[in-house]
C-alpha cells in the first residue's frame, strides 16, 4: 500500500471515523440516560472499576507472562487502556442485557480514558522500552488535547443536537448505530492491510496474549459483577463492556499518535477476537438461562 495512503488514512481517515463514532454515541444520549448511575451505581461503579482498574494491570501480567517484545506489549496495553467501543452497546442491545447501562459505562469510560491514557501510555512507554530501542514519542498534554477533540467535542455536539432536535437524532441514529459498526470493522481491516506482514509474522506471538487479555477481561467483568450482586442481565452487560475494548481507538493511538505500525499489531488480532468471543459469550449464557428455566419449569411440575 503506497505511504501517502497510510498517511492520509493514519491523520483523517481514522480521527474522522472516530469521531463521527462518537458523535453518533452523543446523538443517542441525553442528561436522563446518566440517571442509571444514581439508579445503579454498584454496576456502574463495577463496570468502571473493571474496565479502567483491572485491565491495565492483566496486560501488564500477561505481556510478561507471555514474554512479548516491547512493541507487541505496548500495543497491548494501549488496548487494555482504552474505553468501552461502542460496539458494546450493540453486542449488549443483541443479546437483551442492561442496554442503558452498556450506554453510561461506554460513554463515561471514554471521558475517563481522555486523562488517563496519556498518563498510562507515557508510564508504559519508559516501562517497555527501559532496556533502549527506538521508543516512540508522547506529549502527555497534546495527546490529552487530541483525544478530547474525537471524543468529548463529538460526544457533546451530539448530545447538544439531540437537545435541539430529538426527532431528527432519533432518526440519525438509526443510521449512524449501524454505521458505526462499518467504520470500527474498516479500521480493523485496514490495520490487517498495512500490517498484514507483520500480523502474520506475529500472529503466533501476538495472538495467545491477545486471546488471553481477552477471556480474562469477560471474566474479570462477570467476577466483579458476580461479587456486587448484580442481576443476571448486569452481569452479561459488564462482562461485554470490560471485554470489547475501543479498538479504533486503540488504532487511533497507534497508528496517529505514536506513529508505529507495530504497535497495531495485538489491538488489531484483539480487534477480531473479541467479537467472536462476545458472540460465544451470549450464546453461553443464553444457554446458561435456558437450562435455569428448564431447571424450574421441571420442578414446578
Amino acid at each position: 500500500m503506497p505511504p501517502e495512503v497510510v498517511t492520509l488514512v493514519n491523520t483523517v481517515i481514522v480521527p474522522i471515523g472516530l469521531a463521527a463514532i462518537m458523535f453518533s454515541m452523543g446523538l443517542s444520549l441525553s442528561l436522563g440516560d446518566f440517571r442509571e448511575v444514581g439508579r445503579n451505581p454498584r454496576a456502574v461503579l463495577g463496570g468502571l472499576f473493571g474496565q479502567l482498574v483491572c485491565l491495565p494491570p492483566l496486560a501488564l501480567l500477561l505481556a510478561f507472562v507471555f514474554q512479548l517484545p516491547p512493541a507487541m506489549a505496548l500495543g497491548l496495553f494501549i488496548l487494555a487502556a482504552c474505553p468501552a467501543g461502542t460496539t458494546s452497546n450493540a453486542v449488549t442491545y443483541a443479546a437483551k442485557a442492561n442496554v442503558a447501562l452498556a450506554v453510561v459505562l461506554t460513554t463515561l469510560s471514554s471521558l475517563i480514558t481522555v486523562f488517563s491514557i496519556p498518563l498510562l501510555l507515557s508510564w508504559a512507554i519508559d516501562h517497555f522500552y527501559v532496556a533502549g530501542g527506538e521508543a516512540p514519542t508522547l506529549s502527555v498534554t497534546r495527546t490529552m488535547t487530541q483525544i478530547a477533540q474525537i471524543t468529548i467535542v463529538p460526544v457533546v455536539v451530539g448530545m447538544l443536537l439531540r437537545r435541539a432536535s430529538p426527532s431528527f437524532a432519533d432518526r440519525a441514529s438509526v443510521w449512524l448505530r449501524p454505521a458505526s459498526l462499518v467504520v470500527l470493522v474498516a479500521v480493523i481491516l485496514f490495520s490487517v492491510l498495512v500490517s498484514l506482514e507483520l500480523v502474520v509474522e506475529n500472529l503466533l506471538r501476538a495472538g495467545p496474549a491477545a486471546l488471553a487479555l481477552n477471556i480474562l477481561a469477560m471474566a474479570t467483568g462477570l467476577g466483579v459483577a458476580t461479587v456486587l450482586g448484580l442481576s443476571h442481565n448486569d452481569r452479561l452487560t459488564i462482562a461485554i463492556e470490560v471485554g470489547i475494548q475501543n479498538a479504533t481507538m486503540a488504532t487511533f493511538l497507534s497508528l496517529t499518535i505514536l506513529k508505529d505500525l507495530s504497535l497495531a499489531i495485538t489491538p488489531t488480532i484483539y480487534g477480531v477476537i473479541m467479537i467472536a468471543n462476545a458472540g460465544l459469550l451470549v450464546r453461553w449464557f443464553r444457554w446458561r438461562q435456558a437450562r435455569r428455566a428448564a431447571a424450574v419449569e421441571a420442578a414446578a411440575e
